[in-house]
């Protein structure tokens, strides 16, 4: 008797202290709140309790319990979103070396390597027309995989593949989380289909990809029909076929799951448009570089455009001997950060997505390049915020803060366009990510060690952007169920990386490196299967240790190694 008392008691009091500790509410104080769907508040406090928004504003009431986060000089912004990533995603097994044959025949090899590496399926379609595969079943779980997004401010993504006709079904998740159901804020949130190819087979053209697509929705519009014609009256009818393909287009069809498009050029925007009025469909506008040339088209179909900042750049050599760019392609360059200042005029919904981004930095870059080119700051900072949250479908619980949503929450130190913003805190689910203020760069003053000595105008000496990380590194590739060794190798002028990769598939050039106080990043293409893919590379340097994720069209996979001496 005295045993069940003791153990009723021990369990009361379990009790009571788990509640107390999940019930500690944290308060951000003297801080400038922008909710975004209301005024801005210029010093107020923001409370959270249970991952959740509990009250906020001016006079709001401190709890007991709080934990308190002075902000006095900072600026509380709902937590930004990206609405287009791979962020969560197992890449597949890394293909044998040597593997697709000799000769040509990529195309072929990388539809053979494809096939190899994916799940096994009862569809009736191949790899690439397959819309019933869910990103969601592909996430893995860990936190530090996001800590590069997570400390620029992003605190919620889209994430889903980047291969084939039909890349899968979606899913918005937040950036941190023990597992990945307590990742995931919407699953399924979209179908995604991209105007491509499937190498080696049909549809190996443009004109049959649009051919397979139509008959698919076709199809699957016939198979509704024969479902619904069995369920009323079995007898005397042929029992339908299941095809879980065909099943998936369903809801798409019914308007119950938007189709996310990718399209970039104004004409295929236009393909998009119409295929989306055509079968009636709840379309969405990925990329959409071009969008703003049928932005009244757009807005009459009430079709929202998840847009790229990926921006156009200059990608012939800069010596004086390269041929000079033509002037629709330096159009196309100055024209596109204009895009979403003229869809906002022309009131088309917009989001921003980061389009493959080898830096996150140049996320927020590029915004304000959108903001120099007619986009008021207000709109821009919506674009990442509350007006993604209304496309996406979750402004019920993010994008603003309000009290009763999502504890996402960003606080920034300086002009969030500006080179030297920085977020010394990140809420997500009400969880704290602190982070410390990297020292300041730029010229240096007076003697002392420790300065970089480049090429500066007039022979000055100049700071490096972030930490120096030239040198020769042994790196390890965790790909699924094996690893992959490599050789990493930076030269580094001041900001500025090139160097190689060097890998069993091959030596891929660094393209695009940067060094920045977070750390680095690089694009470059490796070989897979006969096919060229674009990876890029995210990652920091502590002592002689190296770690970081490279991301590719397949998924995201971390790496690690040591420098060589």
């Amino acid at each position: 008797m005295k045993l069940k008392l003791f153990l009723f008691a021990f369990a009361a009091i379990a009790l009571l202290f788990g509640v107390s500790a999940s019930a500690q509410s944290i308060a951000i104080t003297n801080a400038r709140i922008v909710t975004v769907s209301g005024d801005t508040i210029e010093k107020g406090t923001v409370v959270v309790r249970d991952g959740l928004i509990e009250s906020v504003g001016a006079n709001a009431k401190i709890p007991a319990d709080a934990q308190t986060i002075d902000a006095t000089g900072l600026t509380v912004y709902p937590g930004f979103i990206d609405a287009m990533t791979s962020l969560g995603l197992q890449a597949p097994p890394a293909p044998t070396p040597g593997a697709g044959g000799r000769g040509g025949g990529g195309g072929a090899a990388a539809a053979a390597a494809a096939a190899a590496t994916a799940p096994a399926s009862n569809s009736n379609y191949p790899l690439g027309l397959r819309p019933e595969l869910v990103t969601a079943e592909d996430l893995r779980a860990g936190e530090t995989q996001f800590d590069t997004n997570r400390n620029a401010g992003f605190t919620t993504v889209v994430t889903v593949g980047r291969t084939g006709i039909f890349n899968g079904q979606s899913a918005i998740i937040n950036l941190a989380g023990d597992s990945v159901s307590s990742m995931v804020v919407k699953s399924p949130f979209a179908e995604h289909i991209s105007f491509a190819t499937i190498p080696g087979q049909f549809p190996g053209s443009l004109l049959g990809t649009f051919a397979a697509l139509r008959q698919m929705l076709l199809d699957a519009q016939r198979q509704q029909e024969i479902q619904k014609m069995y369920a009323a009256n079995p007898k005397g009818m042929k029992r339908p076929e299941a095809d879980k393909s065909l099943e998936a287009l369903i809801p798409i069809l019914n308007r119950q799951v938007p189709v996310v498009i990718n399209a970039n050029s104004q004409r295929e925007i236009i393909r998009a448009i119409d295929l989306a009025k055509e079968f009636n469909l709840k379309a969405i506008i990925a990329g959409g570089q071009e969008a703003w040339k049928v932005a009244d088209r757009l807005k009459a179909a009430e079709i929202p455009v998840l847009l790229s900042l990926n921006f156009p750049k200059r990608t012939t050599s800069s010596s004086p001997e390269a041929d000079p760019e033509s002037l629709e392609v330096l159009r196309f360059r100055a024209e596109t950060p204009k895009g979403a200042g003229r869809l906002a005029q022309a009131g088309v919904k917009f989001a921003f997505e980061s389009g493959n981004l080898t830096s996150i930095a140049d996320f927020f870059t590029n915004v304000g390049k959108a903001v120099e080119g007619g986009l008021s700051k207000d709109a821009a900072v919506r674009a990442m915020t509350l007006g993604s949250a209304e496309v996406l479908g979750v402004s019920d619980r993010l994008g603003s803060i309000e009290p009763g949503k999502i504890a996402n929450l960003t606080v920034i130190k300086g002009d969030i366009f500006g080179r030297d913003k920085f977020a010394p805190y990140v809420l997500i689910d009400g969880k704290i990510f602190e982070q410390k203020e990297p020292p300041p760069t730029g010229r240096q003053g007076g003697a002392g060690g420790g300065r970089f000595r480049g090429n500066a105008p007039n022979g000055g000496e100049t700071a490096p952007a972030g930490p120096n990380v030239a040198g020769s590194y042994s790196i390890t590739i965790q790909v699924p169920d094996q690893t992959l060794a490599g050789t990493l190798t930076f030269v580094q002028q001041g900001s500025t990386l090139t160097g190689t990769l060097v890998t069993d598939l091959g030596t891929s050039q660094i393209r695009d490196g940067k060094v920045s106080a977070d750390g680095f990043s690089f694009g470059s293409t490796v070989i897979y299967g006969g096919t060229s893919i674009d990876i890029s590379v995210r990652g920091s340097v502590n002592g002689n240790q190296i770690s970081g994720t490279i991301d590719s069209p397949q998924g995201a996979v971390p790496f690690s190694g040591t420098k060589n001496p």
